[in-house]
């Protein structure tokens, strides 16, 4: 991790589970401010900055979900764990759906959750220190023209692109090597209030592969991860 001091706004209304964490956090080198309720934590998003939140899902006044949800609105980028006592795969899911970048149930080791908190934040270091997408780019012998919503395919033809495509393309170019979630093309593409299927992304992907591969059933640049999200690759 770089030389940098993290700030965290941890999200925890346990008095005692509170203290614990803050102090681990802090001999950890982070910079630490405490929020005992939704609404508080909504209130210290709005008034600092901070690099990351660590997020309990029970919580006085507002609850952890919502309270994600709200930041995400403002904070696409802004790494969120979720802390909760809720350990079935719906209630995971849910979480991620609802904007958080990663989810861990109670009780939890310690080393478990520092070691989390340190990959988020680095990952995030990362996203930001990149550099932005050319207006033009080009995979392979094709090119990508996000500015005016079109590609030229692999056999020279012009082809118009919807927002949508055009969103899902610079996210996962953006992140190329490296696996996209579905939950984070939800947030992204989709926006929160709508969840299509899988089979949706599905074939935006193939139309993808239809405009650049060479052999759409063999593809080079556009990839599905059976069970976790999608990648592109130079």
């Amino acid at each position: 991790m770089s030389s940098k001091k993290y700030s965290i706004l941890l999200v925890e209304d346990e008095e005692n589970l509170q203290e614990a964490l803050k102090l681990n956090l802090e001999l950890e080198g982070y910079s630490i401010t405490s929020a005992y309720d939704g609404v508080e934590a909504l209130k210290a998003v709005e008034q600092e900055y901070f690099d990351g939140i660590i997020l309990d899902v029970m919580l006085p006044e507002l609850d952890g979900i919502t309270v994600c949800e709200t930041i995400r609105l403002k904070h696409p980028d802004l790494p969120i764990l979720i802390l909760s006592a809720k350990n079935s795969s719906a209630d995971r899911i849910l979480g991620l759906k609802r904007g958080a970048d990663d989810y861990l149930t109670k009780p939890f080791n310690l080393e478990e959750l520092l070691l989390r908190v340190a990959k988020l934040l680095e990952k995030s270091e990362r996203l930001n220190s990149r550099q932005p997408l050319p207006q033009v780019y080009a995979v392979g012998n094709c090119s990508i023209d996000f500015k005016a919503l079109e590609c030229i395919t692999r056999t020279g033809e012009k082809i118009a692109l919807t927002k949508k495509e055009v969103l899902l393309l610079k996210l996962l170019i953006e992140n190329k090597g490296e696996v996209v979630t579905r939950e984070k093309i939800l947030q992204a593409v989709w926006g929160y209030n709508v969840y299509p299927t899988t089979r949706t992304i599905d074939n935006f992907i193939l139309s993808f592969r239809r405009y650049f591969e060479v052999d759409s059933r063999n593809p080079v640049h556009f990839h599905s991860v059976r069970g976790v999200g999608y990648k592109f690759t130079e």
